[in-house]
């Protein structure tokens, strides 16, 4: 039976006196890929940023309802743990500049204070790059820079900067929009096979990245969640009207 991981209940939130999202009610299911979509401007991004409580960094934003987190009230939970368990991935690949791609792997653990003895670091850089396809590629240059590589090479670092603290779900925020074809595919393709084990919830405006890839659709338009379904009943017989102008083009 699929269970839910996430719960959002009667949850709105914003900054200053504008509101972003207004009471969404939503349940995420575990090892499921779930994405938010909809158009700019619709509350997407302050969703998800929202669910690992970096929202909060804004001294303007606010917020009212609940979140829980396996049964758990995030909003009662320590931040820095809660974030370890809820990574997010950006939508411009930002491997830290200073740091190699050895230690980029490890940055969760450096900037946490984490002590880690030289083979438990050497094994979970390892692992986490075989995870995210960028061993065979980097594994003879862990000592150079991370933003010497490609665009799609970046990203995957980003992953597995993420991947490395074991969290239960990934948020993605526009992850390829910045890439191109190729490397947006090899990204799509990742997150295929992590799902096996962590929840992703992705943030995009590609419609058809959403149909390859999502198990599950959220609709957001002007900061109310329109309609969530099974990714193939949403492209294919949507219940709102809003969602069926959205997704045949006739907005976004």
């Amino acid at each position: 039976m699929e269970s839910e991981i996430i719960k959002i209940e009667d949850f709105s939130a914003g900054y200053g006196n504008s509101i972003a999202i207004k009471d969404i009610n939503l349940g995420i299911l575990k090892n499921k890929i779930t994405a938010i979509m909809g158009p700019s401007g619709c509350g997407k991004t302050t969703l998800i940023r929202c669910i690992n409580r970096m929202h909060e960094l804004n001294k303007d934003a606010f917020h009212k309802g609940n979140i829980y987190l396996d049964g758990k009230n995030i909003f009662e939970m320590n931040t820095v743990l809660l974030r370890r368990r809820i990574g997010m991935v950006f939508q411009k690949p930002n491997p830290f500049p200073h740091l190699t791609i050895y230690e980029n792997v490890l940055a969760g653990y450096i900037i946490n204070g984490i002590k880690l003895r030289k083979e438990e670091r050497d094994r979970i850089v390892e692992e986490t790059l075989k995870k995210v396809a960028l061993w065979e590629e980097v594994k003879d240059k862990l000592y150079l820079n991370g933003t010497q590589f490609s665009g799609g090479q970046q990203q995957r670092l980003c992953i597995a900067r993420v991947l490395a603290l074991n969290p239960e779900i990934i948020l993605l925020d526009e992850p390829t929009s910045s890439l191109d074809p190729k490397s947006t595919i090899e990204i799509e393709n990742l997150l295929e096979k992590l799902k096996n084990n962590v929840t992703i919830i992705i943030v995009t405006h590609n419609i058809s990245q959403a149909s390859r890839i999502a198990d599950y659709v959220a609709f957001l338009y002007l900061g109310e969640l329109i309609e969530f379904g099974k990714s193939e009943k949403i492209f294919t017989a949507p219940e709102n009207p809003i969602t069926e102008e959205y997704l045949s083009g006739k907005f976004g």
